[in-house]
């Protein structure tokens, strides 16, 4: 069974960087599409960014200019580097792939961005 695996979060001041793994087993990332979505508490689940096989990219216009996805496919692995992070992004930040018409998600790592 495909098996994602997050990992990257912390505590953080405001304004400064993170950068969030997703490691993917029993499965290609380079052939199906990822996203990062993430659930603040009181919350419902919301789409962060996606990159595709293809290579393209979306972000929520919430976090445009400030996150990036990006795709190792030697190491299996989606990156999301958050920058200038503000408290509002606070919340359990969770790797979600389709594949096979199946849809996976990762266990989830909480980032809690201080004021």
């Amino acid at each position: 069974q495909v098996q994602l695996v997050e990992s990257g979060g912390g505590l953080v001041q405001a304004g400064g960087p993170l950068r969030l793994f997703c490691v993917a087993s029993r499965t290609t990332l380079s052939l199906i599409t990822t996203s990062w979505y993430r659930q603040a508490p009181g919350k419902q689940r919301e789409a962060v960014a996606t990159i595709t096989s293809g290579g393209s990219i979306n972000y929520a216009d919430s976090v445009r200019g400030r996150f990036t996805i990006s795709r190792d496919n030697a190491k299996n692995t989606v990156y999301l580097q958050m920058n200038s992070l503000k408290p509002e992004d606070t919340a359990v930040y969770y790797c979600k792939s389709v594949s096979s018409s199946t849809t996976y998600w990762g266990q989830g790592t909480h980032v809690t961005v201080s004021s």
